[in-house]
């Protein structure tokens, strides 16, 4: 008995360890670029030999850059409301209707999520360029709510499965409509669901590289495809600087996607 505790103890230690190194070697290029964002603006070095905030600077002087970077806020927040708007009822009306075709249903909702991003990215190309919505901001909108829109309807269908029905069914029996339901009754109970689905959604939007470059040009560039682009064709160190900022505003949205889901189990 003790030989077999000792050896799930091991095994335990091994896979802990294993997960460690793993997120310590995705760690580590974080925590290189940083310090290189602070270094000299006229080359990249590490470990840097001055300090100075002059590739924030360039960054922030930059049209190019900060044009990209406007332009990712605008899609991925465009995105994170149309998606929301999709999303929530979406899987109410799977998660509470008795269809027989619910599982179909709920399997073509999920399939972006089965579908190769490249694929999708070319197919989306191909079909915008006969509906003319290529370079525009709508038609990327478009394509990022296609790929974030089932990542929300599982928070809201995890959400969905802690609230109360009974709450639902007196409020059905006191009269009140389906709609009126939805709204009063349900949504108050997903609050803490919608958020994480929201900022998932959002950061996905804002990290999301590979559609937006098939789907974008100089009028609607993100600032994921910038960054590609000057890493392809100008390595400048004010990338350092960039990657800093978004490794920052992602570490923000993850810290707030776990307090969301801390709060969601806290309340089940």
């Amino acid at each position: 008995m003790n030989q077999l505790f000792g050896s799930s103890r091991l095994a335990r230690g091994l896979v802990a360890s294993m997960a460690w190194l793993c997120y310590v070697f995705l760690l580590v290029p974080s925590l290189i670029v940083i310090p290189i964002s602070f270094g000299n603006p006229g080359q990249i070095e590490f470990p840097p030999r001055q300090v100075s905030l002059e590739l924030y600077r360039q960054f922030f002087a930059d049209p190019a850059w900060w044009g990209s970077t406007v332009q990712s806020l605008l899609v991925a927040s465009l995105t994170t409301l149309a998606a929301l708007v999709l999303a929530v009822p979406a899987a109410y009306a799977l998660a509470r209707s008795r269809l027989p075709a619910r599982g179909i249903l709920r399997g073509l909702f999920m399939m972006p999520m089965l579908v190769p991003v490249i694929v999708l990215g070319l197919g989306l190309y191909l079909q915008y360029s006969s509906w003319g919505l290529l370079d525009t901001t709508a038609g990327l909108v478009l394509a990022h709510v296609t790929l974030t829109t089932p990542y929300i309807m599982v928070s809201v269908m995890s959400g969905l499965h802690h609230a109360d029905v009974a709450l639902e069914t007196v409020a059905s029996i006191m009269g009140a409509s389906r709609v009126r339901i939805f709204f009063r009754v349900v949504l108050p109970q997903l609050k803490a669901a919608i958020a994480v689905g929201a900022l998932f959604a959002f950061l996905m939007s804002l990290d999301e590289v590979v559609v937006a470059y098939f789907l974008t040009g100089t009028a609607s560039m993100t600032l994921p495809v910038k960054m590609y682009s000057s890493i392809r064709w100008e390595l400048t160190p004010v990338l350092a600087a960039v990657s800093t900022l978004l490794t920052v505003l992602s570490l923000v949205i993850a810290l707030g996607i776990i307090a969301m889901q801390g709060k969601t189990e806290a309340s089940s």
